[in-house]
């Protein structure tokens, strides 16, 4: 058992001036955390309205300008682990102030690009941002009691939700209306404002010092291992998954994060503390992370995407613009992100294993709604907020969860780690789903029977889900002073 101080509602003042400090409400230190969060999810979300648009004006493919989607991924993945860990270690304001600067200068390089070349350049810069959701989640235990920090680690979480939804209809109209280098430039002056608001505004915590070494090896091996696994399994669905390229990459990956993690059971100070993972709840959490990512969560939004756009002289579709489709989204997502607080008190009172049953089974209710009602605008509108409410309750329980079962200081780096199961997941549930619907295409157009079959899929996993969270233990997993 560990046991660690508890944390206090304002930041605790030091000798030291300036930052160190500051005292701040709890609902100013979540309201900062949670405009930092937006910029993660905006800059994970707005490329996919800017694919098509780049693909003409840059006179490229669709393959190659899914690379400024991939290359982001494949380093934010790396990044929430790494310098999840890092956070914890040095100070996670310290690690944030370098991530929203990295984030700053990737956006104007993108914004700057003439080129596809420095788009994808400027998006993989901008794949450190994968790390803000741990390192807020670390500073909102760190800054807040603990009776505050449930509440505060939902809204925070579910602000990406809500974000990531916005964020493709704010990308439509700026495309729209000016050009797609737009949303680069406004990315990179919200990430210079966020990055004000942590120099200036956010309480910091003194400088404590460590005596632990950085891992170098741990994490210079981490990065490509995991990157080749992510590559392989989402180009799988163009690839196949039986290609040389896809199981050289997947077989190769995982050999290499193998070695990776007997070297970090035997390294004093590792990168990523392996040995959380052996924890009880800590690995069940982590099954039904991934379950529910390559279930309900990963295949749901590509599915809906596709039936609010898909032409109504396809089988299914109704052939909404997609601005049109992002409005829709995102009113939906605004129900999802208001259940956020009911999921943080649930947790509070009753552990955060009950709200991830519940986001499960709604998204097990939405699923069912997608076979029924996907030939109807309101009853596709109603697929959407089941699945955005689906989405605020189990997206936030999650976290919630690796609170519930890590020390203080391993929380950043437990939630990081937790954040590259959620993408590895996703990309696992997206592939399956499109080749199923490529299996079942009638002269190349997808049909009723391969939706059908998705959304039997989606259940699969919400089913798995349930299963893997059942036996999750109410409580903390160690001694808190």
């Amino acid at each position: 058992m560990t046991t660690h101080p508890d944390s206090v509602a304002l930041a605790k003042p030091a000798p030291e001036g300036g930052r160190f400090n500051r005292q701040r409400s709890a609902g100013v230190i979540i309201t900062i955390l949670v405009l930092i969060e937006i910029i993660s999810a905006f800059e994970t979300s707005m490329v996919y309205a800017a694919i098509p648009t780049m693909i003409r004006d840059l006179h490229s493919d669709a393959a190659t300008v899914g690379w400024a989607v991939t290359a982001f991924l494949l380093v934010a993945a790396a990044s929430a682990a790494v310098c999840g860990r890092l956070g914890d270690m040095y100070g996670r304001e310290r690690v944030l102030v370098v991530i929203l600067a990295a984030a700053m200068i990737g956006s104007a390089i993108s914004a700057l690009g003439d080129s596809i070349n420095m788009v994808i350049i400027g998006r993989a810069i901008q794949g450190v941002a994968g790390a803000i959701l741990p390192l807020c989640i670390g500073l909102a235990r760190e800054h807040l009691p603990k009776a505050k920090v449930p509440v505060a680690v939902a809204i925070i979480s579910g602000s990406a939700v809500a974000a990531g939804a916005a964020s493709a209809f704010i990308a439509g109209l700026m495309i729209d209306n000016a050009s797609w280098h737009m949303i680069f430039v406004v990315s990179a002056v919200y990430a210079a404002f966020m990055l004000l608001l942590v120099l200036f505004v956010l309480p910091w915590r003194p400088p404590v010092g460590t005596t632990q070494n950085i891992d170098y090896v741990g994490a210079i091996a981490f990065a490509p291992a995991i990157a080749a696994v992510l590559l392989g399994i989402t180009k799988s669905g163009t690839w196949g998954w039986t290609d040389i390229k896809t199981l050289g990459l997947i077989v190769g990956g995982s050999a290499v994060l193998a070695l990776w993690v007997f070297w970090e059971l035997r390294v004093p100070d590792p990168i990523a503390n392996v040995r959380l993972m052996t924890d009880r709840k800590i690995s069940f959490t982590t099954l039904a992370t991934l379950t529910l990512a390559a279930g309900p969560f990963g295949i749901s939004a590509m599915v809906v995407a596709l039936v609010l756009q898909a032409p109504t002289n396809a089988p299914f579709g109704l052939g909404l613009s997609p601005t049109a489709a992002g409005a829709l989204t995102l009113v939906a997502a605004l129900f999802g992100f208001a259940c956020t607080p009911l999921s943080g008190r649930l947790s509070r009172t009753m552990g955060a294993r009950v709200p991830l049953l519940i986001g499960t089974a709604v998204f097990g209710l939405g699923s069912v709604l997608l076979v029924a009602f996907h030939d109807t605008v309101i009853g596709m509108f109603v697929v959407v907020v089941s699945v955005s409410i689906g989405s605020a309750f189990s997206y936030t329980a999650l976290p919630n969860l690796i609170v519930e079962a890590v020390p203080a200081e391993n929380t950043s780096e437990a939630s990081g780690l937790n954040a590259v199961v959620r993408t590895g997941g996703q990309g696992i549930g997206t592939s399956i789903a499109t080749m199923v619907l490529a299996g079942s295409a009638v002269a190349g157009v997808s049909t009723v029977s391969g939706l059908n079959m998705v959304a039997a899929i989606m259940l699969v996993g919400t089913a798995l889900t349930i299963v893997l969270t059942l036996p999750i233990r109410r409580g903390s997993s160690y001694t808190e002073a």
